[in-house]
């Protein structure tokens, strides 16, 4: 009833919100996304995006097929994977970015793990520009990390805004510098966060640097400061600030898979958890109403 290529294109979809981009990451034209997402709607007998000129937004049916699309392409795969007697086999090492700490990505490599039990998975945690530098000296075969500005390299997986975040009821005072938590050099979002703070001439100051997410979260919880983080992966218990707080905007940040030197099995194995996240990249972002991580 669901045809996969369709159920592929609705994930890009939902995941980038954009028919433009979803396009180019799966290497097709718009009007084939256009295309797939409205013979799926009709296969459904239901609408599973509003759009505009400006916007692409699911609909509550539409967050609905997002946990169908899944299932039904991780049966897919194991099935096409057990009758062709694909077996991938090697070392895999993954690098993923401090943000996915409170996601569910262990659930993604969960599943990947029982699906290729021969693969050697290790996982490697870091801050984006540092994932950056190791896939760069070919100390990993695959990461997950946010996109440096302006940068085009890797596979788009969604694009999200920075907002500022902090605890409940936090008042900044527009008369003192702004008090921050941050990642340490070289955090990407540290550097959008004190460029746009410059560019607007605001002053700041360090009230917490860690390289760990929790530690971060727990002095912005604390009330120390504040933060610069992603819409869709606000950690529980803290709020995007106000526009009447005064700080600048963030813009937007894309995350994305990048491959390294390919060599041996890891290439095979790469591009199986490649696919398995871009699958599963919704269960990475925390949607208004929608449920966290369990």
């Amino acid at each position: 009833m669901y045809d996969p290529a369709q159920l592929r294109t609705f994930l890009a979809v939902a995941q980038t919100l954009s028919f433009t981009r979803a396009a180019r990451r799966l290497g097709v034209r718009q009007s084939t996304v256009s295309q797939h997402v409205r013979r799926l709607e009709e296969a459904a007998g239901r609408q599973l995006f509003t759009r505009d000129t400006h916007r692409v937004d699911l609909t509550v049916d539409g967050e609905a097929m997002l946990g169908f699309a899944r299932t039904i392409l991780e049966a897919h795969e194991r099935a096409s994977a057990f009758f062709t007697g694909t077996r991938l086999r090697g070392r895999l090492r993954f690098g993923a970015s401090e943000d996915f700490v409170l996601t569910r990505l262990p659930e993604i490599l969960q599943s990947f793990r029982r699906d290729h039990p021969e693969v050697e998975l290790e996982l490697t945690v870091e801050l984006s520009g540092i994932l950056h530098r190791q896939l760069a000296a070919g100390r990993l075969d695959l990461v997950l990390a946010k996109r440096r500005t302006g940068d085009t390299h890797g596979e788009l997986v969604w694009q999200d805004a920075l907002i500022w975040i902090g605890a409940p009821g936090l008042r900044l005072d527009p008369d003192r510098p702004v008090p921050l938590v941050l990642f340490p050099p070289p955090g990407i979002t540290r550097a959008r966060a004190l460029e746009v703070l410059e560019s607007q001439g605001r002053s700041w100051r360090v009230a917490c640097t860690s390289g760990s997410l929790s530690g971060l979260i727990a002095a912005t919880h604390a009330g120390l400061g504040v933060m610069a983080h992603s819409r869709g992966l606000v950690p529980p218990g803290l709020v995007p600030l106000p526009a009447r707080a005064g700080l600048p905007e963030l813009g937007e940040v894309d995350f994305v898979l990048l491959h390294g030197r390919r060599h041996d099995n890891a290439q095979q194995a790469a591009d199986a958890l490649a696919a398995a996240i871009l699958a599963g990249g919704d269960r990475l972002i925390r949607r208004p109403g929608i449920e966290g991580p369990s």
